[in-house]
C-alpha cells in the first residue's frame, strides 16, 4: 500500500489528475491523506502539489517553488507532469498489459504531449482559462462559496472519479495510436516503393507517418468498407496540402469517366481537392497509386 499526501482545500486538475496517475500505477493500492499538516506530509512516501519541495528521490513532487521543475523545453511542470513523468510507464502498463515496453513508451509521450501538458500548462498559468477546458471542467468540483456542510474531500474524490476515466481513455486512445504506429512502420518496410505505403486495415495513419519520420511516403492507401482508397500524405502534420497532389485531370471524377482517363477500370472518385481518390479493389487503388507518383 503506497502512503501518499497533498494538501486539503480547494484543489486544480494537476492534484486531482496526479492522484489518479498515481492510483492506476498502483492498481489502486494507495491511501491518500490530504492534509496541510507538516507532520501528516512527512509520513507519506509521495507528496505531491504541496511541501515546497521537489526531489524525487525522496517522494517529494511540489512545483510551487520559485525554482521550479521545468521541462526540457523550458515549460513549467504540474503536479500531475511530475507525477506523470516518473509514475506514468507503470500506470500505462497496468492499464494497458498487452503493451509492449516501447508502446509503452509510445503511449506515455503521446499523453503527455497533450492532456498532461495542457494540465501543467493550465495550472501555471500559461494557458488561457475557459470553461470547456479539461482543467476547469475538473475544479467544478470544487465546493463553491455558496455551499455548506459539503464534504470536501468528498468533492476532491467525485473529481479524481471523472480523471480515472478520462486517464483510461487517454492512454486507449494512446495504444491505439502505438498499434497504428507499429502497422505503418511494418507496411513502410514491405513496400515495393518507398513513396507508397500499402495498409491491410483501415487505421489513422498520419501521426504514424511524421512520427516514424517517412519523409519520401507521398500516399497511403488502405480499405474503406467494400472500397480501397489512396489518400495523399500532407507536407506537415496537421496541414491540408499535399506533398504531391493526384492528378489534376482526375479531380472531382467518378466511376466510368475516372476509369476511362486514368486507365483503372474499377477507379470510383476523385475528390476535387486531390488528395484522396478510391477504387473498388486493392490492385485498383495500388495502380492509382503508381499512376499519381510519376505524373
Amino acid at each position: 500500500m503506497l502512503l501518499a499526501a497533498t494538501h486539503s482545500g480547494s484543489f486544480h486538475a494537476d492534484d486531482v489528475f496526479a492522484f489518479a496517475i498515481l492510483k492506476a500505477a498502483r492498481d489502486g493500492a494507495i491511501r491518500l491523506t490530504r492534509s496541510r499538516d507538516a507532520a501528516d506530509w512527512d509520513a507519506a512516501e509521495v507528496v505531491f502539489d504541496v511541501g515546497n519541495i521537489y526531489d524525487p528521490a525522496k517522494g517529494r513532487y511540489d512545483h510551487h517553488m520559485r525554482d521550479k521543475p521545468l521541462r526540457d523545453n523550458g515549460e513549467a511542470y504540474s503536479s500531475a507532469g511530475l507525477i506523470w513523468r516518473d509514475y506514468g510507464r507503470d500506470a500505462i502498463a497496468r492499464l494497458c498489459p498487452a503493451a509492449t515496453p516501447a508502446q509503452v513508451q509510445v503511449v506515455w509521450a503521446k499523453v503527455d504531449k497533450g492532456l498532461i501538458r495542457d494540465v501543467d500548462l493550465m495550472d501555471n498559468g500559461a494557458m488561457e482559462r475557459h470553461p470547456g477546458h479539461f482543467s476547469t471542467v475538473l475544479e467544478t468540483f470544487c465546493p463553491t462559496f455558496a455551499e455548506t456542510g459539503v464534504d470536501e474531500d468528498g468533492c476532491y474524490q467525485q473529481a479524481v472519479a471523472l480523471a480515472d476515466q478520462v486517464l483510461v481513455r487517454a492512454v486507449a486512445q494512446g495504444f491505439a495510436a502505438a498499434l497504428a504506429q507499429d502497422a505503418v512502420a511494418r507496411a513502410a518496410a514491405q513496400a515495393e516503393d518507398p513513396r507508397i505505403v500499402v495498409l491491410d486495415t483501415r487505421l489513422p495513419w498520419d501521426d504514424a507517418v511524421f512520427d516514424l519520420g517517412l519523409d519520401s511516403v507521398l500516399y497511403v492507401i488502405r480499405p474503406a468498407g467494400k472500397d480501397w482508397t489512396v489518400s495523399a500524405v500532407p507536407p506537415a502534420r496537421g496541414s491540408f496540402g499535399q506533398r504531391k497532389s493526384l492528378p489534376a485531370t482526375w479531380g472531382g471524377l467518378r466511376d466510368g469517366e475516372l476509369a476511362q482517363i486514368s486507365g483503372v477500370m474499377d477507379a470510383t472518385f476523385c475528390h476535387s481537392a486531390l488528395f484522396v481518390c478510391g477504387a473498388l479493389s486493392r490492385e485498383g487503388a495500388i495502380a492509382m497509386a503508381r499512376l499519381a507518383v510519376v505524373s
